[in-house]
């Protein structure tokens, strides 16, 4: 991996969340995040999480998945339900099951342990970069907003309203993946453009990525996945987005 230039980071100081029982290794994160212009608070359970988020405002949150009490699944699946700040996953499991089930959940990036603290630090710009570009880059149609059906997505909040009135959160991930669609309906576009558009070329690909990334964004949509309606699959081809109406 390329060394990491210092004077790339940003002036800003990017705050990040470590959440990990483990004390020896919630320091050595902190001492190395500091290099690169990242402040840490650092915590060993759920509770100690919420306290932070309460009382701080984060960047990004580095989440282990083996936790005492509620384990990082359980918290990943808490945080996508009201927040789209970044999470990175930790774990010193290297069942594939795991990492499928956090990016199920909404994380935005997944880690081995034992693994090069340099490499979790390139991880993190990668990711707040994606998030940075796509909060700065203007849509390329000039909307600020989209309606489809009963649905409207706002491109400046980055909020979903369900027909009721009600928002459904959607981490980084999702929002980009519906975006792209709305831009191109009733197009069949394959994976490797949603992965593309979806995640960026800096997150490690796999098989699946894309797959529960749309079985996510279905779910969001209350879009039946034995019958789907809005994001239907093109068996061989990838997905095709048919809302009724779009505007």
């Amino acid at each position: 991996m390329e060394a990491l230039n210092e004077r790339d980071v940003r002036s800003r100081t990017t705050r990040a969340l470590i959440v990990d029982d483990n004390i020896e290794l919630r320091e050595l994160l902190s001492g190395y995040l500091t290099r690169f212009n990242i402040a840490s608070e650092a915590v060993g359970d759920g509770t100690g999480m919420r306290k932070a988020l309460a009382a701080s405002r984060f960047d990004v949150i580095i989440l282990d998945l083996m936790l005492p009490g509620e384990d990082g699944l359980e918290l990943c699946r808490e945080l996508r339900s009201n927040s789209d700040i970044p999470i990175l996953m930790l774990t010193a499991r290297c069942e594939p099951t795991d990492r499928i089930i956090g990016l199920e959940l909404g994380a935005d990036d997944y880690m081995a342990k034992p693994f090069e603290p340099r490499e979790l630090v390139a991880r993190i710009q990668s990711i707040l970069r994606r998030v940075r570009d796509d909060r700065d880059a203007p849509r390329t149609d000039e909307r600020s907003s989209i309606r489809f059906d009963d649905w409207h997505l706002n491109g400046v909040l980055r909020q979903l309203q369900a027909p009721d009135g009600l928002v459904v959160p959607l981490s980084n991930a999702e929002f980009r993946l519906l975006w792209v669609f709305l831009e191109r309906p009733r197009r069949v576009l394959n994976r490797e453009q949603l992965l593309d558009a979806a995640r960026g070329r800096s997150i490690e690909a796999f098989d699946r990525s894309i797959d529960l990334l749309v079985s996510r964004l279905r779910q969001k949509l209350g879009d039946d996945p034995k019958s789907p309606r809005l994001i239907k699959t093109v068996r061989g081809e990838g997905y095709l987005f048919d809302a009724r109406e779009i505007g």
